[in-house]
């Protein structure tokens, strides 16, 4: 009961992290900001109004339409999160390299060295240091069980393992679902506002009748390519950040995958 009362306070303590609903709000806040006091400051304008042509390319963006505070708040979700995850990711790989952990810990199961591989895993630290401790703690208990047969140690092990593993995963897998969910409607809210700005711009060239209203229709067209552009650049950027960190946390799986296999064989070797 005590042991497993302190997995969970561990479990807890590895889940980091931003709160993802008040990081979401206050982005979403900043980027109504930088819209209206930033794009829209009076210097970025002819006649010192947002109703004025543009001078400067932020006055252009401004003009984008009421769409653009969104798309706006989407890339600094991608920015920040994408920031977030880094670090925290870079906190689970450890503090050496993944490649010669791996390899110095199955050196030291070769030699069936447990004592100091555990004390290698808690130099390491990180997701991966936390997991193969795990293993390797349960290692050095069943080899002195003897209630046990051979192949209920290895099962017990192998759970022991895969929980261990369980409850690392929330903390590499936490936000990456916004990055997702930006990267597939970042496009979509774009559309919109492309949409919006077109209907503004053959709303212009309806209203001129024979001599179409060159300033309203430049003022649509502008604010439909505004949209587009940003919400393809947001995209762009969550697309490759999430495929960015899916890589790394399929890559540090793989590596507690790998030694919790070396673990199982070694234990199987010399018990």
């Amino acid at each position: 009961m005590e042991k497993q009362q302190l997995t969970q306070t561990n479990s807890k303590t590895r889940i980091g992290g931003l709160n993802p609903f008040i990081t979401i709000i206050i982005l979403i806040a900043i980027g109504e900001c930088i819209y209206h006091f930033v794009l829209g400051a009076p210097s970025n304008f002819k006649g010192e109004t947002t109703d004025s042509d543009p001078k400067t390319f932020m006055g252009i963006i401004h003009k984008g339409g009421v769409i653009v505070p969104f798309l706006i708040s989407f890339l600094l979700m991608v920015i920040v999160f994408s920031i977030e995850r880094f670090f925290v990711i870079g906190k689970a790989e450890g503090t050496d390299s993944l490649t010669k952990f791996v390899n110095d810990i199955r050196l030291l199961l070769d030699k069936n060295d447990i004592n100091n591989a555990i004390s290698l895993c808690d130099k390491q630290k990180g997701s991966i240091g936390n997991v193969v401790k795990e293993g390797l703690i349960s290692y050095r208990a069943l080899a002195n069980d003897t209630t046990l047969d051979k192949e209920q140690k290895l099962v017990s092990l192998n759970k022991t393992l895969e929980e261990a593993t369980t409850l690392e995963m929330p903390m590499l897998e936490k936000n990456m679902t916004i990055l997702a969910t930006i990267a597939s409607i970042g496009t979509l809210v774009a559309l919109m506002g492309t949409v919006i700005g077109m209907i503004k711009a053959f709303f212009a060239l309806g209203e001129g009748g024979g001599s179409p209203d060159a300033a309203a229709l430049s003022v649509g067209i502008s604010e439909a390519l505004v949209n587009t552009a940003l919400g393809i650049g947001t995209s762009a950027l969550a697309i490759i950040a999430y495929n960015f960190f899916t890589s790394r946390i399929d890559t540090l799986t793989f590596k507690i995958d790998e030694i919790g296999l070396s673990i199982q064989q070694s234990f199987s070797a010399h018990h």
